[in-house]
């Protein structure tokens, strides 16, 4: 007789229970040769459906010597045990063990991906091994449209779809009718009859009697091993399909598992919403923060370069709040006229600003005065809109004339009339509007209207006073505001003998509300990242919940030959797949939210940039990679005897 295809010697399987070992198999000699027609046949606990565990290398012996085409497997890793079991087995279970996801061609072909089959040749050869079953007009129906002895045919077919050299069934028709067991039987005598090794596992001696060979088990020990027919049936050329390695099948088996993970995704829509709602919420704020912060910089930039760009201003004191500051009167006209002299120097304003009530016929408002020169305007970007800016004449004599601007304009001459020509009585003195002014950006500070009278009309007529509030210098575009600023501080030193004043730029303005606009986004952001965190946090517990759901099925996905990789590629194809989802609904989001903020709140600054929705969008990628790792990991290392037994 040829060499046995299987071979035990000395087998033993011993499990922990507590501080207690119990054996369930006792030095097992067992020898199979390939197409026979074997029952293993004992009572509940005999140990029976362990020996088939390991034969099918679903389990590994604790002892002995177990051999299989005289290899050695135990000397298998976990990867090479799997490799056999998709190229040599197939199972048949008692609970069928169908993925209820899957219509019946689905579940036939699922051994054929982890055989690197084609998709177009596994459904077709799926569709052919249900029709010759019988099958052929149930081919799209789901496992819970199907009786009984329909769903073991599916699985006989499963068994089948890679050759089935040697077929595992246990207890096949411990769930069917007496109709539906016959028919699985006389299948299994014709698939032995046509060269497939069969070994099934029973405690009906019925189902025993139509084996070619009966194996009495109990208590772990083989009791008796009969033969009732003197030969194993004849071998005839199985068709078996091999595991194929190339690239291209190893393309094949990740397109299976994202179908495997999307249809997951699509069997529990809710619980896939509910695990991407803290990655949707974390994307849309970090992408909101971050469009906000570069809306908000951007308009403090342009708020910045309406006070005018490359500005210096002349201030009394030590520094802003500093105490001395009021009575400290030691800026003078004649600094300005200095300051005005200098080549570093395009416009000098000096500057006398106070607060009156002002009158026009029955209307009265608080008003603030600036008392400036003509060279305010242009230093502030402001435009004449009506009439004109009064002139250096107007400084030279005192004269009672004023600029205002346009919430002025229309407090007093409501009617809309032109207020040029118009008197205005500022306090108790009365000046003449001679032009309406228009800024031309917004402005810091609250607004207020505003009067802009000569700063020599200021001093002499409203205030008494005879220094200045500041002093404003447009630095010339040949000169950078760092050397204007060395150079007014000279000057100034030079003319006061002792630092009374200080500076303040707005190039540093805006540098330092920038760095701190920054620092804001930021921190905003920081927090919007712990969201995605916590978002990350929770595509891992629910993907470890799901594996614990699905454990059964990862243990049959297995026992039909998936790799280890093939369960991490898997859960983590899952994992990416929902947080990738997950951050383009937070995207669509944010962008859509943004807009309709526009809509409603037009000084709402936002402006999102593409780098920052690139940003988010690889960030819920590292997240689902991230998070996602751990759940494929623990799924890809469970026992597959274990995970089928699972409840």
């Amino acid at each position: 007789m040829n060499s046995p295809l299987i071979s035990l010697r000395g087998v033993g399987r011993t499990f922990a229970a507590g501080e207690q070992d119990i054996t369930v198999l006792r030095d097992v000699d067992l020898d199979i040769h390939a197409g026979e027609f074997v029952a293993i046949i004992g009572a509940s606990g005999s140990g029976k459906s362990t020996l088939m565990n390991i034969l099918g290398c679903l389990d590994r012996p604790s002892m002995g010597q177990y051999h299989f085409g005289g290899q050695d497997v135990a000397a298998l890793d976990a990867g090479a045990q799997a490799t056999l079991r998709r190229e040599h087995f197939g199972f048949i279970f008692q609970r069928y063990h169908l993925l209820g996801d899957l219509d019946a061609v689905g579940n036939v072909e699922t051994p054929a991906i982890y055989a690197g089959m084609a998709a177009g040749a596994r459904r077709a050869r799926a569709a052919d091994l249900l029709g010759q079953l019988g099958l052929s007009n149930r081919l799209d129906h789901r496992p819970n449209a199907l009786s009984g002895g329909q769903q073991q045919r599916v699985s006989v077919a499963r068994a089948l779809m890679n050759g089935g050299e040697v077929i595992l069934a246990d207890e096949p028709t411990g769930a069917l009718d007496s109709k539906s067991g016959a028919d699985l039987i006389a299948l299994l005598k014709d698939l032995n009859a046509k060269g497939h090794t069969i070994i099934v596992v029973t405690h009906d001696p019925n189902v025993a009697a139509h084996a070619g060979r009966t194996i009495e088990i109990s208590d772990g020990v083989i009791l008796r091993d009969t033969r009732s027919t003197s030969a194993p049936a004849p071998i005839l050329r199985l068709d078996v399909t091999r595991t194929n390695a190339d690239a291209f099948a190893l393309a094949g088996r990740l397109r299976a598992a994202f179908a495997i993970a999307t249809g997951a995704m699509r069997a529990h829509p809710l619980r896939s919403f509910l695990t991407m709602l803290g990655i949707i919420i974390g994307i849309a704020s970090v992408v909101l923060v971050v469009a906000l912060g570069a809306g908000s910089q951007a308009k403090v930039l342009k708020d910045i370069s309406s006070l005018g760009t490359n500005t210096i201003t002349i201030r009394a004191g030590t520094g802003f709040g500093s105490r001395d500051a009021g009575r400290i009167r030691t800026l003078v006209p004649s600094d300005a006229l200095a300051l005005s002299q200098q080549d570093f120097a395009a416009n000098v304003s000096p500057a006398v600003n106070t607060q009156m009530t002002v009158v026009a016929g029955a209307i009265s408002a608080a008003v603030q005065i600036n008392g400036v020169s003509s060279d305010y305007f242009p230093v502030h970007a402001y435009t004449v809109s009506q009439g004109a800016a009064f002139s250096q004449d107007d400084i030279e004599t005192l004269g009672q004339v004023a600029v205002i601007d346009d919430a002025t304009r229309k407090t007093f001459f409501p009617d809309g009339r032109d207020p040029v020509g118009e008197v205005l009585i500022l306090g108790r003195v009365p000046v003449r509007v001679i032009g309406v002014v228009v800024a031309g950006g917004a402005s810091f500070g609250p607004d207020s209207l505003k009067v802009w009278v000569p700063y020599t009309t200021a001093m002499s007529r409203l205030t008494g006073q005879s220094h200045l509030s500041n002093i404003e210098v447009q630095v010339a575009s040949t000169y950078t505001s760092a050397e204007a600023e060395a150079a007014i501080e000279t000057l100034m030193l030079a003319r006061h003998g002792t630092r009374d004043f200080f500076l303040s730029n707005a190039d540093t303005i805006r540098q330092t509300i920038t760095s701190t606009a920054k620092t804001l986004t930021a921190l905003v952001a920081a927090i919007a990242v712990i969201s995605l965190i916590v978002g990350g946090i929770g595509v891992m517990n629910i993907m470890l919940v799901s594996v614990t759901e699905r454990t059964k099925e990862i243990g049959l996905r297995m026992a039909i030959g998936a790799r280890a990789s093939d369960i991490t590629s898997q859960f983590l194809i899952e994992a990416v797949m929902l947080a990738l989802i997950g951050g383009v609904i937070g995207i669509a989001l944010a962008l859509g939210g943004g807009a309709i903020a526009g809509l409603f709140a037009a000084n709402l600054p936002l402006i999102f940039s593409p780098a920052s929705v690139v940003v988010a969008f690889l960030s819920s990628t590292l997240i689902g990679i991230t998070f996602g790792y751990l759940p494929a990991r623990s799924a890809s290392k469970l026992d597959p005897v274990v995970a089928l037994s699972r409840d």
